[in-house]
């Protein structure tokens, strides 16, 4: 057992925060141990903000884009998983399906096996059931898990197998996994993939498992990446071995941002660790299926459990950029519905919360987006509030104006009548699905377009 490995029931909170240490797997090892960093053989829906001139070089994402982000588990939408396969079960309990039923049951029972030998720390078991072909990719995966302190590994089969067409004994299966880091006692997020199997009897032999497939979240970074990670008492921030070094300062903003996040949380406790990722180019556009608009920073994704996991773009960031990105994609993590959301109305709702939480009390002369605000109120803008969701191909001017406005709305919304409130009005609007009209006048006591047309005043007042 390392240094950096966690001792049963332990969480990051009953440690010391730190990096964990690098530790690079053999392709076949000799002995089983715990790993809690990762680099093995080289092997190669969400909210997002723009970037502000002073923070990115782009209009880059503060905010969660999470216009489909609908990750609640098992109703998954799976996109190529194992040749399609996946989740389809036979009608008829006849004499196949009946024995693939069989054959499913004894591939679950290698996952579990598996799983067992993941918590346990036991490297050589966790290959035991897989093919040569399979090991090195399954290398990796078990040293990203260990050095993300995995503490909950349940697996299942979604659906039966179904053999491989042109390759006799051969079958597929989609898997469902719930997962946990750090915290032993987390509600667990899920994912979907698929795995291809050899029928070797009592014990089929794992070929291949696919990158996740799961609709809008895509290839976790603990399925495709080498990882290394920093643990705080708040949070975990991972990212490649390349980026390592960037790991300390990035902690310690991250545990300085979870601290402003958490009063922004809405619908429950406060996340039980915030989880971060740090990605570099080739990473940014694999992970959670990339496909990001371009001028996307950083943005969170839902995964299930009601957890959001939140990336940042290294090459789209300055140093001085990277506080408020954190305290406005941690705020996503609080406040969103497990379910994420997907009314473009109330876009500038969600993302002007986060900036409210991104300018951490600055007075409103000091918001650096104030020159792409008055630019879009100058330039014709309608005075709508649930039309300023940018498209993905939106100019940066257009994107950053957006964000401002949003921001602009939720702080004279919190001036008049107090953060709590405009947190309820949040809650009924993103989490209950309520009108504003019926939300304004359950929190407010106001009409809501009385209410839009004093933000659009103030908006336009600020931007002169």
């Amino acid at each position: 057992m390392t240094d950096g490995d966690q001792q049963p029931g332990e969480t990051a909170a009953d440690r010391e925060p730190g990096v964990a240490p690098v530790a690079t797997p053999e392709p076949v090892p000799a002995t089983g141990e715990n790993v809690t960093q990762a680099q093995a053989a080289p092997e190669q829906a969400t909210a997002a903000v723009p970037a502000r001139r002073r923070r990115w070089p782009l209009w880059a994402a503060l905010a969660v884009v999470v216009v489909v982000l609908t990750c609640a588990l098992p109703a998954v939408l799976l996109v190529g998983l194992v040749g399609g396969a996946a989740g389809r079960t036979a009608t008829g309990d006849d004499r196949a399906t009946a024995a693939a039923r069989r054959l499913g049951a004894r591939m679950t029972a290698q996952l579990d096996r598996q799983a067992a030998a993941l918590l346990g720390g036991d490297r050589n078991g966790f290959l035991d059931v897989a093919e040569p072909g399979a090991r090195a990719d399954l290398t990796r995966r078990y040293a990203a898990l260990r050095a993300l302190r995995v503490t909950v590994w349940r697996p299942a089969a979604d659906g039966i197998p179904r053999t491989v067409t042109g390759r006799p004994g051969e079958w597929q299966l989609a898997a469902r996994v719930e997962y946990c880091f750090v915290v032993p006692g987390c509600t667990a997020a899920a994912t979907v993939f698929g795995t291809r199997w050899r029928d070797a009897g009592e014990q089929p032999r794992l070929l291949a498992v696919e990158e996740s497939r799961t609709a809008p979240a895509g290839a976790r970074p603990w399925e495709v990446s080498d990882l290394a990670v920093a643990f705080g008492k708040r949070t975990v921030v991972a990212t490649t071995p390349a980026l390592r070094a960037k790991l300390p300062g990035l902690l310690a903003q991250a545990e300085a941002a979870a601290k402003v996040a958490d009063l922004y949380t809405v619908g429950g406790a406060p996340p039980d660790r915030y989880l971060v990722y740090y990605a570099g180019r080739a990473e940014w556009r694999r992970w959670y299926g990339g496909g990001r608009p371009r001028w996307t920073a950083g943005y969170a994704v839902g995964v299930g459990g009601g957890h959001h996991d939140v990336v940042l773009n290294a090459e789209s960031l300055s140093p001085t950029g990277v506080d408020d990105l954190l305290r406005h994609e941690l705020t996503h993590a609080a406040s969103l519905p497990e379910r994420g959301y997907s009314d473009r109305a109330t876009w500038w709702l969600v993302e002007g919360l986060a900036e409210y939480a991104g300018a951490d009390g600055q007075p409103v002369g000091r918001y650096d987006g104030l020159p792409e605000v008055r630019e879009l109120v100058r330039g014709g803008w309608n005075g709508r509030l649930d039309g300023l969701a940018p498209a993905d191909d939106a100019a940066d001017d257009r994107v950053g104006g957006s964000y401002g406005v949003g921001y602009l709305a939720v702080r004279h919304l919190v001036d008049r009548y107090g953060e709590q409130r405009v947190l309820d009005f949040f809650r009924l609007v993103v989490h209950d699905r309520r009108s504003a009209e019926e939300a304004s006048d359950q929190v407010f006591g106001e009409q809501w377009a009385t209410l839009h047309d004093d933000c659009v005043r103030y908006v336009r007042a600020v931007a002169g």
